[in-house]
């Protein structure tokens, strides 16, 4: 298993923090998704055949691109 700590600007809110959790949830592998708009931050574990790479393009797709 994979984990990885993704610092996201975009993250305003708890929309956001929704928004990012449950399309992350969706990608095939990823386990758990913890988002926190305080911190700014998305905590990822996943398995294959999830990537890191993925969940980045994911994330920058519904805009809240990873710095």
């Amino acid at each position: 298993m994979n984990t990885q700590a993704l610092s996201v600007p975009n993250i305003s809110c708890n929309h956001c923090v929704m928004t990012i959790e449950r399309e992350l949830r969706n990608l095939e592998g990823v386990v758990a998704v913890d988002a926190n708009a305080e911190t700014k931050q998305v905590v990822v574990k996943w398995d294959d055949p999830a990537s890191l790479e993925e969940i980045k393009a994911l994330l920058t797709e519904i805009n809240y691109p990873p710095a």
